[in-house]
């Protein structure tokens, strides 16, 4: 194959609920769409989850927009591939910018699927018809707030809750939720902000029966995670840490982390993903697919990779309409009672609603091969 043309939309939706972490609250996402388009006119999509500020990556909108005009589109037009695992290889000599390739690979994945009449997740090596959704709540205003957030949730079927902390907001919020719904999988995510000074918490949260405590300290600390897990029974999920293949590696061999959080974008695409995926399951340590809000066209890619049989956890793949009022693809990714249906259709599984993205594009971009 070969992509001919590469066009590109960044486009903002509004959030239904607001979203806090520890470091920002969000009230709207702006993420970049790729379409790709071969000779024939076949195409495939694409999404940049470009994060909203640089408190998570180096990576915003503005750097992801311009790496993929200055230096990874560049890479990719006219030039020829057997299958979409070879595509990151055209960029090799690109380090970083893990979330610009994302894009661009999951949209050769969805244009290569397309063409060949596969669907995305059977062609990544899914094995499941349906994948278990978890939900992801930020911090609320209240510790009422964010138990009646809760209560929406379980009743909307979804068995398992992860609530991001941070200091001064993390015992007290988690034991409330955790004495109010005690039949629910609860996992807490700390996005690195804590120091090892701060252990206590964690050996405090190791008491209240958690599925995992993802990412206590730093990206790099992984000598520090290591220690903690030792104090810990709960396990611990490595997510920024981990970025690559060997990363994970070093991750196993220090015992820094018994869980692993798999995000298409932090990873650099749906090629790198399954390869974190294989080697995790051969490690024998349970994965989940992570999320970064995605517009349709990313969260239906998390869907397809989640059914692949080492995700034994429940993923961030809940009903876009969590998320977003409208869509970018129809129909929507829908939960039902916590459970979403893998498509059986090529390619993405969904239609991408052109006109609309088209519409709300703040910005466009059109290079030819």
């Amino acid at each position: 194959m070969r992509v001919d043309r590469i066009e590109a939309f960044r486009v903002s939706l509004p959030l239904v609920h607001e979203f806090q972490t520890s470091s920002h609250r969000k009230s709207h996402l702006e993420h970049v769409l790729v379409k790709v388009t071969d000779a024939g006119g076949a195409a495939g999509w694409g999404e940049i989850a470009s994060p909203s500020g640089p408190f998570y990556s180096p990576e915003t909108v503005e750097t992801c927009w311009l790496m993929l005009r200055g230096f990874l589109a560049p890479a990719v037009l006219g030039r020829d591939w057997d299958h979409p695992s070879q595509v990151p290889g055209l960029w090799a000599k690109v380090r970083g910018h893990e979330f610009t390739k994302a894009g661009l690979d999951m949209a050769a994945w969805t244009l290569w699927t397309g063409a060949s009449g596969t669907p995305l997740a059977a062609a990544l090596g899914g094995t499941r018809a349906k994948v278990t959704a978890g939900v992801s709540l930020g911090i609320e205003p209240t510790v009422d707030d964010l138990l009646a957030q809760v209560a929406a949730h379980d009743a909307a079927g979804y068995p398992r809750i992860k609530l991001k902390i941070q200091p001064g907001w993390d015992v007290e919020p988690v034991k409330a939720v955790r004495a109010a719904f005690p039949h629910l999988q609860v996992h807490v995510d700390a996005n690195g902000v804590y120091t090892e000074a701060q252990a206590e918490v964690f050996t405090e949260l190791d008491s209240t029966g958690l599925v995992m405590i993802e990412q206590p300290y730093a990206p790099r600390a992984l000598a520090a995670h290591a220690r903690l897990q030792k104090l810990l029974e709960t396990p611990i999920c490595l997510d920024e840490s981990v970025v690559t293949v060997d990363d994970l590696d070093t991750a196993l061999a220090l015992d820094a982390g018994r869980v692993l959080n798999i995000k298409v974008s932090r990873m650099g695409g749906l090629t790198a993903a399954v390869a974190a995926h294989d080697r995790a399951r051969e490690a024998g340590i349970p994965v989940w697919c992570g999320g970064m809000h995605e517009f349709g066209v990313g969260r239906a890619a998390n869907v397809a990779l989640s059914a692949l049989p080492g995700f034994t956890l429940p993923s961030d793949v809940s009903g876009s309409d969590k998320y977003y009022a409208r869509e970018v693809i129809a129909p929507p990714v829908v939960a039902t009672q916590g459970r979403v249906t893998v498509p059986v259709t090529a390619g993405l599984g969904h239609d991408v609603d052109e006109e609309f993205v088209r519409a709300q594009a703040g910005a466009t971009l059109d290079l030819r091969g």
